[in-house]
């Protein structure tokens, strides 16, 4: 990942340096048991514990002759022993360990990315209940449709990032295995006992059937898992980006002080952090593809899958943790303008509420529903061209000024009939 882009919970993670460190934890778990069965002598297994460590620079020069990371890992561990580090890699295969290691980092960075997430619903729902009954425009196909509440907009985000908490514990169940297995799965040189005893020691499960990797469905579940919280991040900042716009302007993305929007026009404030929200998460979308072309390897292994993951799996824990970071940040500041909301509302003269009287005609004088749509439909229509007030011309309409007196016309214009049930959308939240 660039500069740009990268975080310090996912370098900490990710990092070269840590890559290694948990190899060597996972070696030093098999040592471990070894040693408890009497195939490492304790002198010697103490000598490991006490000497076992690396420098990059020796992996480097010795991957440089082998053309074989693992294979240079282990021997410049075993040079920092000495004639005990003979011991370490005792019958394991390369990917024992890289796959079992692996396991580890993406159900310890699943993790953080979950934390995040929790961190940005606790601000939305904040932000939530700050405008709970506060009306604004829902639209469909970009169209004005019926009266909501800004609040209700940012508790459907809440939901959806819920939903995204519950796809990321699946994720952590599902990469929570190690495999010590050997070359192709068969246990030829590690018995099932001793995969057990170090997984227990790392704290994952032992898959019950293996080939020399453990398959990527689930590593390609943990993508998908990411590129799905991506897009509700994206489906959260397109939201914002089209309320920012000049026609519009009911929010604002945060804008520093001394921030400048364009080079050229001084006067632009641009929604610039959700624009890069929304881009980034066509990266997720990218890497949850990579995901799924890994999962379809020859029989029991080949590495195509491996350079792939090399790049995708750090870049998509930094990116999916960078845009949660901005999220938060943007919701957490988000500046909102209720009276341009209540302006815009009522820039259709009142066409939101056109359900509403269709219904009453129907329900309440029992106009026939074909009959009833005709009428408010032809005056919608008319609402829009001639620019009247859409109550005024179906008071004029004798078809429905005969039956409805303007008193009670009048009153079903008012956003607060649609605002019965928000306590009870709100309420389903704490029941959880």
């Amino acid at each position: 990942m660039i500069d740009r882009y990268t975080t310090k919970e996912m370098n900490a993670i990710w990092s070269e340096e840590n890559k290694f460190r948990t190899w060597l934890e996972v070696e030093l778990a098999v040592c471990k048991v070894w040693n408890e069965r009497g195939v490492i002598p304790s002198e010697a297994y103490n000598e490991i514990c006490a000497k076992a460590d690396f420098r990059i620079e020796r992996i480097n020069e010795i991957e440089e002759q082998v053309q074989h990371d693992v294979i240079a890992f282990v021997s410049a561990v075993a040079e920092t022993v000495g004639k005990n580090g003979r011991y370490i890699h005792l019958g394991l295969t390369s990917s024992d360990v890289i796959d079992t290691a692996s396991s580890l980092s993406l159900k310890r960075s699943l993790t953080v990315v979950d934390e995040k997430v929790v961190q940005l619903i606790s601000v939305v729902n904040k932000r939530a209940e700050e405008f709970r009954y506060t009306p604004c425009a829902g639209r469909t196909h970009g169209i004005h449709g019926e009266p909501t509440t800004f609040g209700l907009k940012l508790m459907n985000w809440q939901y959806q990032l819920q939903r995204d908490r519950q796809r990321i514990a699946l994720a952590v169940e599902q990469i929570n295995y190690g495999k010590i297995s050997g070359a192709v799965g068969t246990y030829a040189h590690c018995d099932p006992g001793l995969e057990k005893r170090v997984c227990d020691l790392l704290g994952l499960r032992p898959a019950l059937v293996s080939t020399q990797i453990l398959q990527r469905d689930r590593h390609a579940n943990i993508l998908n898992t990411l590129a799905l919280l991506g897009s509700a991040l994206d489906r959260f900042a397109t939201e914002i980006r089209h309320l920012q716009r000049t026609e519009v302007m009911e929010v604002l993305e945060p804008f520093g002080a001394r921030q400048k929007g364009s080079s050229a026009m001084p006067h632009k404030r641009n929604p610039i952090l959700c624009e890069r929200i929304s881009g980034m998460s066509r990266l997720l979308r990218g890497y949850a593809l990579t995901g799924m072309e890994n999962i379809n390897l020859w029989h029991e292994r080949d590495i195509s899958h491996s350079s792939a993951e090399r790049v995708v799996w750090p870049d998509a824990f930094h990116t999916i943790c960078y845009m949660l970071s901005k999220m938060k940040t943007v919701v957490e500041n988000l500046r909102v303008d209720t009276e341009k909301m209540k302006e815009n509302l009522e820039l259709t003269r009142g066409l939101v509420y056109s359900q509403r009287i269709l219904l009453e005609l129907v329900e309440r004088f029992g106009m026939l529903r074909e009959e009833a749509y005709a009428i408010v439909q032809e005056n919608a229509m008319k609402c829009w061209q001639e620019k009247i007030p859409f109550c005024d011309l179906l008071l004029r309409d004798e078809r429905v000024s005969s039956l409805v007196s303007e008193t009670q016309l009048r009153s079903y214009f008012a956003p607060e009939y649609y605002f019965r049930w928000v306590d009870e959308v709100f309420s389903r939240f704490s029941d959880e």
